[in-house]
């Protein structure tokens, strides 16, 4: 009685009651909905604010009507009443001392509002009731807690389950009920009463449990090394981040990993849980997420305007170089480098197998070298193999005897014949006739065998034939293929002439189409109204010849430039040769290095669109450039140099400056063209610097009355005389003949190039001008194959008719080019060709040969030339003398 006097005195002193909980509910439903809508009844007082996180300690009770009244505690527990009362009376102190700290430092409202959250953070499932000490009526408490998790606290902060006790019989619980009406106190030696819980309800068990109301009530039990799938959604861009993250982990660790991937600070980082800031130290399991669970959180910044959440970007994959530097440190003071080259396993590395530290959990591997194994040194002690150790093998097969014997039935032995067999010989087969068996059969090998060698054949010459008309088919779309970017290519020319060759095509177009009216006019009309056609094709013709004349006068300015820029890039161009081990090197003198200098010069004074600053620094630097020598020329050029700059700050418009910016850069390239100024270009001049070689190789034109070099005239295979200059036969051409050589231009390339290709020095190809394979084409040849009759002259090509000599018009057979390929492949031409066929070609030879007669005398006198040209020494000379050269000991 003084113990539970005590006890009373405690109880009064601090504004906490003890909660007797109801033991069960009758059906899981109720039980279900008594935990959220319990409420206190109007007489029982509210706990107090002063212990927020208490929770309730449970005594045994029988429900006798609506009160419930403690139950007597049991024989067993009675023992262990007196320590349980002390350690809860120090509990109490605790607690009432730390209430009185958190009421001086906090109001009492807010501290009980932060009790109300935090216990329904922390006590989810169980909802503690309290027990007035003025009455005995008490509040029913939902069991939906397993019985595991509700473990009242001893007087040690660790949380202990306390011993059990089974329920007493009802008529001990009714005598000591009486007792228990006075005072209304705890029992003594209170035991827990677990609950079992089936489905959604709570079944009562019958045993006793106790519950600590000072005690904190425990956190659900899980796995916190489970992990759990983490979506950041990083706003406001709405990245989204998946990370796998343990239970145990909090968001302050969550944090500070996004602090170091997105270089910003810890503390402007804020994590949101459904639309709330989350404490820091919560952990995942906290949130409510189970092993393999999912859960989404946003994470903004605090200062998003000066500090924005940046995009994420995840580290790549380290990879290691193939040479790396290693410093090895050979005395004390003293280091090397040494280069490493990292040699890449081509094998997987077996497993062999490794250990774990007992503290941090790190698994170690054990690891091979990278290198090959060392082998061993070769012995120097001779060995012998087995098979010189001993003697020398043979297998043979070798029969040996075997004793059997039988036995049959007699006077004292029976023997079964149940499982005896009957043999009856059968029909003898003579020696002739197992050889004539023998033939059958090989014969019927042989038949299979060749029908299957037939079987294959047919089959290979039925791919041959399935390849042979595909290519064909693929021969035939090239040549397709081929002669539609030709017409293409003609077309464009025609449409767009740029060089000699595209005016020559149209003017030869223009007398096709003047020669087809003709003959038309000629043919249908007469009198005057042909003279009246004609006049009307003159017109025509004018027309056409004007409109010619005006794309000649846009490819010649066009052409002038590209001429222009050819020379300077060409004076420019640094030396090159070709050493003995094949590479070319190059090399710049000063004479390129100030020809690269004019040119920078002439292409920035002729830029487009420049500001007035760009084109006065120009004007300046190539005033500064022209200053270096004064003569009339430059003093010309930094004249006109100073009254572009003048009119340039007086604001002149460009316009108004084409004129005398077109001036300074012709003055500008005539002054690159003098030798004096840039000695390169004396080499690219065709006036040649020394006067004593204009007398050497010059020819008289007489259509222009001019005295030219020899590279100015055209030399056919049979002309005496020298004839017309390069200008005059194209004009010549224009106004009259209106001949397009350039489809007979392609053929000689490519029979120069055919000729090279044989390399058995070839030289009477190379002397063959335009008009002169025009000759043997369409004269001797006919324009068309000798073989098949094709006409298009872009598929036809001169080739040998002996492949063994040199080509010649005299050796030679106008072909297609697959004609011409099969021509090539025959090794005895009687075997090719018939003799009515040889004896026409070699009548054509023998026109080809009487038409250029002089082309041997050439050819032969050319190979004299590079004889001795080949014979005459190579060493150093000087004006013309051999110097000698010491040779090398």
């Amino acid at each position: 009685m003084a113990d539970q006097e005590q006890k009373t005195e405690t109880v009064e002193e601090k504004p906490v009651e003890e909660q007797t909980p109801a033991p069960t509910t009758e059906s899981s439903e109720e039980t279900k909905a008594a935990a959220p809508e319990t409420q206190p009844p109007a007489e029982i007082a509210a706990p107090p604010a002063a212990v927020p996180e208490a929770s309730e300690k449970v005594e045994p009770v029988s429900v006798t009507g609506q009160e419930t009244i403690a139950a007597p505690p049991a024989d067993e527990a009675k023992e262990s009443t007196e320590n349980k009362e002390e350690s809860k009376e120090e509990a109490k102190e605790e607690v009432k001392e730390e209430t009185k700290e958190e009421v001086k430092e906090e109001t009492k409202e807010e501290v009980k509002e932060e009790t109300k959250e935090e216990v329904k953070e922390e006590t989810k499932e169980e909802v503690p009731q309290e027990k007035p000490e003025e009455t005995a009526e008490t509040k029913k408490e939902p069991k939906d807690a397993a019985p595991e998790e509700a473990k009242p606290e001893e007087a040690k902060p660790e949380e202990k389950p306390a011993e059990e006790t089974p329920a007493k019989e009802p008529e001990e619980t009714e005598e000591k009920e009486q007792a228990r009406e006075d005072t209304i106190q705890p029992a003594p030696a209170p035991t827990p009463q677990p609950t079992q819980t089936t489905g959604m309800g709570t079944v009562e068990t019958g045993e006793i449990h106790e519950t600590d109301p000072h005690a904190t009530t425990p956190r659900t039990t899980a796995n916190l090394e489970a992990t759990a799938t983490v979506k950041i959604v990083l706003m406001p861009s709405g990245q989204v981040v998946t990370l796998a993250c343990t239970l145990g982990q909090t968001l302050q660790q969550l944090k500070d990993h996004f602090s170091q991937e997105l270089k910003m600070p810890g503390n402007l980082i804020l994590m949101m849980f459904d639309g709330k800031s989350v404490d820091e130290n919560t952990t995942l399991a906290d949130l409510g997420v189970g092993p393999n669970g999912t859960i989404q959180l946003e994470m903004q910044s605090a200062d998003p305007v000066n500090t924005p959440i940046k995009t994420y970007r995840p580290r790549q994959e380290y990879h290691m170089p193939d040479v790396i530097t290693v410093r090895v440190q050979t005395d004390e003071n003293q280091s090397k480098d040494v280069v490493v080259e990292i040699e890449r396993a081509t094998r997987k590395k077996p497993y062999l197998g490794g250990y774990r530290h007992k503290k941090t959990g790190v698994l170690y591997h054990h690891a091979t070298a990278q290198t090959v194994k060392k082998q061993p040194p070769p012995s120097q002690i001779p060995k012998n193999c087995r098979d010189t150790q001993t003697v020398q093998q043979k297998h043979r097969v070798q029969q040996t005897t075997n004793d059997t014997s039988t036995q049959m039935t007699g006077i004292n032995v029976f023997v079964s014949n149940m499982e005896d067999k009957l043999i009856v010989p059968g029909k003898y087969t003579t020696a002739d006739e197992h050889h004539s068996m023998i033939l059958r059969k090989v014969i019927i090998i042989q038949k299979y065998h060749r029908r299957w060698l037939a079987k294959r054949y047919v089959e290979k010459l039925k791919e041959d034939k399935i390849q042979r008309l595909e290519w064909e088919r693929q021969e035939e779309l090239k040549k397709k293929k081929e002669k539609e970017e030709r017409i293409k290519k003609e077309f464009e020319r025609r449409m767009n002439p740029k060089t000699k060759e595209d005016f020559d095509l149209l003017y030869h177009a223009l007398e096709k189409w003047r020669q087809e009216e003709l003959e038309r006019i000629n043919g249908t009309s007469d009198g005057a109204e042909r003279k009246a056609a004609l006049c009307m094709l003159l017109d025509q013709e004018t027309q056409l010849i004007s409109a010619i004349g005006r794309h000649k006068l846009e490819a010649d300015t066009e052409n002038k430039d590209k001429r222009i820029q050819a020379f300077l890039n060409k004076a420019a161009a640094p030396k090159k040769w070709k050493g003995h081990d094949g590479k070319t090197t190059e090399m710049d003198t000063p004479y390129t290095i100030r020809a690269k200098e004019l040119r920078d010069i002439y292409n920035s004074i002729n830029m487009k669109y420049l500001t007035q600053d760009e084109r006065l620094d120009v004007l300046l630097t190539l005033k500064h450039t022209v200053k270096e020598h004064d003569c009339k020329l430059t003093q010309e050029i930094i004249e006109l140099i100073d009254r572009e700059a003048d009119l340039l700050m007086r604001g002149v418009r460009e316009g108004n400056l084409d004129g005398l910016r077109k001036r300074i850069s012709t003055l500008f390239l005539q002054y690159i063209k003098t030798p004096t100024f840039n000695p390169e270009a004396a080499k690219l001049l065709k006036v040649p610097q020394d006067p004593s070689a204009l007398r050497k190789n010059i020819y008289f034109c007489p259509s222009c009355n001019q005295y030219l070099p020899s590279t100015e005239f055209a030399l056919s295979s049979n002309s005496r005389t020298v004839g017309k200059c390069h200008k005059c036969t194209k004009i010549d051409n224009d106004a009259r003949t209106r001949q397009d050589y350039s489809t007979y231009t392609y053929m000689l390339k490519m029979l120069r190039r055919s000729e090279e290709r044989h390399g058995d020095g070839s030289r009477i190809a190379f002397l063959l001008q335009e008009q002169d394979l025009r000759y043997l084409v369409k004269k001797i040849w006919s324009r068309q194959s000798i073989l098949s009759a094709w006409e298009d002259i872009f598929d036809l090509v001169l080739s040998r008719w002996d492949k063994h000599q040199e080509w010649s018009p005299w050796n030679c057979i106008l072909l297609t080019k697959d004609e011409a390929a099969a021509h090539d492949r025959l090794v005895d031409l009687e075997e090719g060709y018939g003799q009515v066929f040889i004896q026409k070609v070699q009548q054509k030879h023998v026109l080809a040969r009487n038409y250029f007669s002089r082309l041997p005398g050439m050819s032969e006198h050319l190979r004299v030339m590079a004889n001795d040209r080949y014979t005459q020494p190579n060493g150093p000379a000087i004006n013309g003398q051999q110097v000698p050269v010491q040779s090398k000991a």
